[in-house]
């Protein structure tokens, strides 16, 4: 007896407030999970003070936990592909309230470093929410945002400055009443719109495209191999029934994996010179008076968001592979111009803005860009596994960095050759990336490809 063909309605499509509603929430999960992430580095002095540490002792902490960060990181990926993005927007958003609970209570750099190894949940919610919303964007009813997939999702990202800005401030409010020794009142109190987001993202829903995967390993396990081959051929999704982690390293998602990955690595070699130490650029390197520093901080931060914002829009309309390519190839050119030409403020500072415009714009269109690059099974993995490799990146240009200095290279050709460089390599690198189909998606022009393929 041959078998009924199955049937195969199409996939649930999701209302206009049910879209507007996840994204609302997304960015106030980023813009939280970023509050936390920067509050550990703004308040490091302070527990610095606090432990009685040295400078280098110090440092050595912060590297550590980065090291355990990016570990986390590398394990929500697979997790959000087994578990659900639902759920991985709640273990994010959750990780970051008990992050800064138990940083409160910690009593020396092991448990410091265990506990803020733990704040990767929250930086790995980028990733988890990029996955999301790429799924829900595909499929959802709202036209303005279907059209525009690419802006809305940078609007999502604009959650980094303000979480830096946010982070900035409340430190200067309870350092001013409680005094510098408050740092671990700082942390508790930021547990508190943690614990209110992650009660928020208990009201999503999960995605049409996760539930059909559900659908699918459901049937498997039932014995009904051949119908969820027929469901899953209905709907263009994968059959594969490897891990997720395992995926990322097979077929055409090998070449995004590796591609991505160190694309990421080099441009954080720009981030950690740029962003992470800008001010040291800018007072070693080019001698601008440290009084101008937390100006700077404020303006490079709304920079950043513009940037966002700009590039956002860009990738709808020309592509995002090609928005970030020719983003952070203008970031080389800027901060290069900056470090090779005068030392007048004005100049120096214009060139810097216009170099972090660039450099860090082209995340709201790589994030959405690399959710593209893997298919649903295994799709926040790629993702986390690509983003994990900024902690690596920032780690081996800092060293670099360091060590350059420390042999008498000056800071400005130091920083030429690690952030500059890295920028450029990060931009070419990226244009070996290709995008992959997926069901029900919009046809998005991206003509720009060393091989002449578009993707």
């Amino acid at each position: 007896m041959t078998a009924q063909p199955i049937d195969t309605p199409p996939l649930r499509r999701v209302s206009v407030r049910e879209t507007r509603r996840a994204t609302g929430i997304a960015f106030f999960a980023w813009t939280i999970a970023v509050y936390d992430f920067i509050l550990f580095g703004t308040l490091l002095p302070r527990i610095q003070e606090s432990f009685g540490w040295s400078t280098s002792h110090a440092l050595l902490v912060s590297t550590l936990v980065s090291v355990g960060t990016a570990f986390v990181v590398l394990a929500v990926g697979p997790i959000v592909d087994r578990l659900g993005r639902r759920k991985g927007m709640i273990i994010s958003v959750g990780g970051t309230a008990a992050s800064s609970a138990a940083t409160a209570a910690t009593i020396g750099a092991g448990s410091l470093i265990g506990v803020r190894s733990i704040s990767g949940l929250g930086l790995a919610e980028q990733s988890v929410n990029a996955t999301y919303l790429n799924e829900l964007y595909e499929v959802t009813e709202d036209e303005k945002i279907r059209r525009n997939k690419g802006f809305v999702y940078s609007m999502v990202q604009t959650g980094w400055p303000i979480g830096a800005l946010l982070a900035a401030g409340f430190v200067g409010v309870v350092t001013a009443i409680f005094g510098a020794d408050a740092w671990r009142l700082a942390f508790l109190l930021a547990t508190v719109p943690a614990i209110i987001v992650a009660l928020l993202c208990r009201k999503l829903r999960e995605s049409p495209q996760f539930e059909l995967q559900q659908k699918l390993r459901s049937m498997r396990k039932n014995g009904e191999t051949v119908r969820a081959g027929e469901l899953a051929a209905s709907h263009g999704a994968s059959e594969n029934t490897s891990a997720p982690f395992k995926r990322i390293f097979q077929g055409p998602h090998l070449r995004n994996t590796v591609v991505l990955s160190v694309a990421w690595l080099f441009n954080w070699f720009a981030i950690q010179t740029f962003s992470v130490l800008g001010t040291t650029v800018l007072e070693e390197g080019k001698g601008i008076d440290a009084s101008s520093t937390l100006l700077l901080v404020v303006v490079s931060n709304l920079v950043a968001a513009l940037g966002y914002l700009a590039h956002g829009w860009a990738g709808d309309r020309f592509g995002r592979r090609n928005t970030i390519v020719v983003g952070w190839l203008l970031s080389g050119v800027f901060f290069a111009a900056m470090l090779l030409g005068p030392s007048g403020e004005v100049y120096v500072v214009l060139t810097y803005m216009m170099g972090l415009f660039f450099l860090l714009g082209p995340y709201a269109a790589i994030l959405f860009f690399q959710a593209e690059c893997f298919s649903t099974d295994c799709r926040a993995t790629g993702s986390s596994f690509i983003g994990a490799m900024s902690q690596p990146g920032a780690i081996i240009g800092g060293f670099i960095l360091t060590g350059l200095t420390a042999a008498s290279v000056s800071y400005s050709a130091a920083a030429l050759w690690v952030g500059a460089f890295g920028a450029v390599v990060s931009a070419i690198v990226v244009l070996f990336a290709k995008r992959i189909a997926s069901v029900d998606d919009d046809v998005e022009v991206d003509t720009l490809s060393p091989t002449g393929v578009t993707a």
